[in-house]
């Protein structure tokens, strides 16, 4: 079954300090399954990385090889035009930055478990009746 994929479990699949059991697991789900992601989420991926190049975690080599690693696994960018005024509702709702608000959207909006390591997010996805992508 699809799922909704946030960028906290992402960042564990290239950054050691990051990796859980729960983000190793989440990544081989995409071995059957494919993930669905927020258009915000590109940035995002883009910016840990640059950020764990900047830090000297990851040097640039590693960073391209991380993130052309990641877009290349089945995750789909959701394109669909969702107002803002929605998200916002959201974030005031679930107490979310905008961000996660884009996720839990998403998860509301197509019907699908949400793979987070944000308690934040994992919180407002319960709250909201969704289920959490459990390993």
């Amino acid at each position: 079954m699809p799922f909704v994929l946030d960028n906290s479990v992402v960042s564990g699949w290239y950054l050691a300090k990051q990796a859980t059991p729960y983000t190793d697991a989440v990544l081989d789900k995409l071995r059957h399954d494919n993930a669905i992601v927020p258009p915000l989420w590109e940035l995002e991926l883009v910016n840990v990385a640059r950020t764990a190049t900047k830090r000297s975690t990851l040097t640039d080599d590693e960073t391209r090889l991380a993130v052309s690693f990641v877009l290349g696994l089945p995750i789909t960018v959701d394109r669909a035009i969702v107002p803002p005024e929605r998200v916002l509702s959201l974030a005031l709702t679930y107490g979310l930055t905008a961000y996660d608000a884009a996720y839990l959207e998403l998860a509301l909006r197509l019907k699908l478990p949400i793979a987070a390591k944000d308690g934040d997010l994992r919180g407002a996805a319960e709250k909201a009746g969704l289920s959490l992508v459990k390993i």
